[in-house]
């Protein structure tokens, strides 16, 4: 049984998240209120996945691993407090060599991004988190969350190994090397490293307001 419950799995995913895309979108992102103002910029590391107004006041810079469990915990709050605050949301992926199938994850979201579903499939490998780093098969999950975004499929699959996804995420890696990034997550509000224990913790919201206001948090 529990040689083959990793592939009941594949299969149940494949056939619920096609079914259900239409519910879980419209759920998430009603359509009398958009969740974000997603774009693709581009600086010295080549492409670059934001939420909110070009010229926020604040800026939070995230370097994730979506195997990371503290990662897949601050995904919702974090969004959350996106909205509430509409800041410049930054996203930059560092899969962790602890975690075997991190940058495979990180291909699909890159895949998708060239879809312009980016931020989706961000939402959708953190929210399931707990299914795919489990599987031995996570790509064949990948590919039905893919569906489930109603992705081009042989497009997703062809880009989730392309030159091009790769150098992606090993640009994103060597610009958090460059600046410290050791584990993740790790946020930079406005340049400043915060500190671990503020990632996770109710004084983030708080360092945000402050920030907007003028007032230079703590870090």
């Amino acid at each position: 049984m529990k040689r083959t419950l990793p592939f009941i799995i594949v299969i149940g995913v494949g056939l619920i998240t096609l079914g259900s895309a239409t519910y879980f979108y419209k759920t998430k992102h009603p359509g009398s209120a958009p969740l974000k103002i997603a774009r693709t910029e581009t600086d010295a590391g080549g492409t670059v996945h934001v939420l909110g107004p070009e010229k926020a006041a604040v800026t939070i810079e995230e370097f994730g691993d979506f195997q990371c469990p503290p990662c897949g915990r601050l995904c919702e709050p974090l969004n959350e407090l996106q909205k509430k605050y509409n800041f410049r949301l930054v996203y930059r992926n560092f899969p962790l060599p602890m975690h075997p199938h991190a940058r495979e994850a990180a291909c699909a979201a890159e895949a998708a991004g060239k879809q312009g579903k980016f931020w989706q499939m961000h939402d959708l490998l953190f929210k399931e988190q707990a299914v795919w780093s489990h599987s031995t098969e996570p790509k064949a999950l990948f590919n039905a969350y893919a569906g489930m975004l109603q992705l081009d499929l042989s497009r997703f699959r062809s880009d989730l190994e392309s030159p091009e996804v790769l150098e992606k995420i090993d640009k994103d890696q060597q610009r958090g090397t460059e600046i410290g990034v050791k584990t993740t997550p790790t946020l930079f509000l406005n340049n400043e490293a915060v500190a671990p224990e503020n990632t996770n913790s109710d004084k983030l919201p708080e360092m945000v307001e402050n920030m907007i206001k003028g007032n230079k948090p703590s870090s």
